[in-house]
């Protein structure tokens, strides 16, 4: 089923180019600001490896963006399908954990401000982190070496085409558990923003004071966390699961699979822009960010949405 590129290898070229000139920019600056910054909390360590994460989806673009131009040699796009996508998609939904491990930090303190609990230690966070990194490694290392059928300037074209059998069975697997992942952290993080809406509306109500403002401001700015991935992750979602099942079947329409793949491809885009989306989580929510990043030294007030 020959695929129609005309659109792909046009307009997403340059809005990848723009958002990797983007993400680049802001994760250096993010990188130069949380180097400074020591690990003394789980919020500063999730935010460290959401860092990480961007950055490394970040430095995958310009393969992406070279191939789906048509400006590279067709090889390189056997090495984009061979590994820098594998290690494009692990790295988002490495990125969906942690903003779903942020959330709840999010939603402990805001319950539950004087509380400590076993998961808000930082070596357990710490630990978590690695394992979830671990995990997707081990989801996506096959992903690689069951792409081992030889490329060719036409198999090149779909990555599903250099997948052996297994190869295929395996994507298709892997497909279903980060859905699986995806929409576990969606109803989750619909659970903490209940809860954490009904938090702040009652210190709204209950709180009258002046110097409350600040306060109520603080913690309203939690929900950029929500915000950003649903506007950045659900889009793609509802999309990618009938895109990969046209991927590995051979009884779906032509144009169909045309029309799948562009609706994967645009939502897809969205979901990338996690990479500029992620900083204003750092801005909004964490002081120290800002004042190694800004140079600015910021009024301390006791906040459940500011790390210290």
């Amino acid at each position: 089923c020959p695929r129609d590129t005309r659109i792909s290898s046009l307009i997403f070229p340059i809005l990848y180019t723009l958002l990797f000139i983007t993400g680049l920019i802001l994760n250096s600056l993010a990188a130069w600001a949380f180097f400074q910054i020591p690990s003394t909390s789980t919020f500063i360590v999730y935010l460290k490896n959401t860092l990480v994460s961007d950055f490394i989806l970040t430095l995958m673009l310009p393969l992406k963006i070279l191939t789906d131009s048509g400006l590279a040699p067709w090889q390189y796009r056997a090495l984009v399908c061979r590994f820098s996508a594998v290690i494009f998609y692990e790295t988002m939904y490495i990125s969906i954990v942690l903003l779903g491990l942020i959330a709840f930090d999010r939603f402990l303190k805001i319950v539950r401000p004087f509380g400590k609990f076993w998961v808000q230690n930082v070596t357990f966070a710490k630990v978590f982190s690695g394992c979830v990194w671990l995990f997707f490694f081990g989801l996506s290392l096959p992903n690689m070496i069951l792409s081992n059928k030889q490329a060719t300037p036409l198999s090149v074209k779909k990555c599903a085409s250099l997948k052996s059998p297994f190869g295929l069975k395996w994507h298709e697997a892997v497909n279903y558990i980060c859905q699986f992942i995806f929409w576990t952290v969606f109803i989750l993080m619909l659970l903490f923003y209940v809860v954490i809406t009904k938090q702040v509306y009652k210190s709204y109500i209950k709180t009258q004071r002046k110097d409350s403002k600040i306060k109520k401001r603080a913690k309203g700015k939690v929900f950029i966390i929500v915000a950003v991935f649903f506007m950045c992750f659900a889009p793609f979602h509802f999309s990618r699961i009938p895109y990969t099942l046209s991927q590995i079947g051979n009884k779906i329409d032509c144009n169909i699979q045309n029309q799948l793949f562009l609706a994967k491809e645009s939502t897809l885009w969205l979901a990338t822009t996690n990479i500029c989306m992620d900083p204003l989580i750092y801005i909004l929510l964490c002081r120290p960010f800002v004042e190694k990043a800004f140079c600015v030294k910021l009024r301390k007030f006791r906040s459940t949405t500011q790390e210290n």
